[in-house]
């Protein structure tokens, strides 16, 4: 692990037991630390993941990014990842890279696994922030949404290829990574998670609606849940006010 206040430029990396190694950036620093979990084929490099190590090192305080195993600098291959996969990946980290209580910040599909996260290890979350928080979507932004045509091809040969707004490169989409999904869903009823979580969310998110962060904090059952909108937001939520604000929902949990 990196000296207070420093970034590490070539990743470090955590073995796990079957070999497999993610790679991860951290900083030492005071309590409550943050944990970013990035989004769906993204990775620690992002505008979020490089603003928020900046801000906290700043703030002297502690910090780790890292990429789902298939994403990024880590090992493994994508198709080959899972919900349930990514969520072990984001437990190690929490479990042997970090101390005491985080904050953890989840983005698109980040959010999702945040809270799968918070779920599993309630004693060390001091709170959760979502960024366009993705609960579900394999399930209700992809399979519902599919026509015959694609739910077909994927059922027979096991995996579509969709366009990305993002990348050059289609996102490719395994029929194993929707069923896997399906053990793992949040809003299909009460959430028991009573930590303070702030969501914020942009209207203007053509790829996962608002009303999706709205959904997960009706199903959270703690108090402490508040939903920001900004109106004229996108997926990303990655201009410099939207950064601003991002780091000042966290500096208040941090508190």
């Amino acid at each position: 692990m990196s000296p207070p206040g420093t970034i590490e430029f070539e990743p470090s990396r955590l073995t796990l037991p079957d070999g497999a190694s993610i790679a991860y950036h951290a900083m030492r620093g005071k309590s409550p630390g943050v944990l970013f979990l990035s989004g769906f084929k993204s990775d620690m490099t992002g505008t979020k993941a490089s603003a928020l190590a900046a801000w906290c090192a700043v703030q002297g305080r502690a910090f780790l990014r890292f990429d789902y195993l298939g994403h990024g600098r880590s090992s493994g291959t994508f198709t080959d990842g899972t919900i349930g996969t990514w969520r072990d990946n984001a437990l190690a980290v929490l479990d042997r890279l970090t101390e005491g209580p985080q904050v953890l910040v989840g983005s698109s599909l980040g959010g999702w696994l945040m809270t799968l996260v918070a779920l599993a290890r309630p004693d060390r979350v001091a709170g959760l922030v979502g960024i366009a928080a993705a609960p579900d979507f394999t399930e209700d932004l992809m399979w519902a949404a599919f026509d015959e045509k694609t739910l077909a091809q994927l059922v027979q040969t096991g995996r579509i290829d969709l366009p990305s707004d993002y990348e050059p490169e289609s996102y490719p989409i395994t029929l194993r990574l929707i069923e896997e999904a399906r053990r793992h869903l949040l809003l299909r009823g009460p959430i028991e998670l009573r930590r303070p979580v702030r969501l914020l969310h942009g209207m203007a998110d053509k790829e996962v609606p608002w009303q999706t962060s709205i959904k997960l904090a009706s199903q959270i059952d703690g108090g402490d849940v508040v939903v920001l909108l900004i109106k004229d937001g996108e997926h990303r939520l990655s201009r410099p006010s939207e950064l601003e604000r991002l780091c000042a929902v966290i500096a208040e949990l941090a508190r």
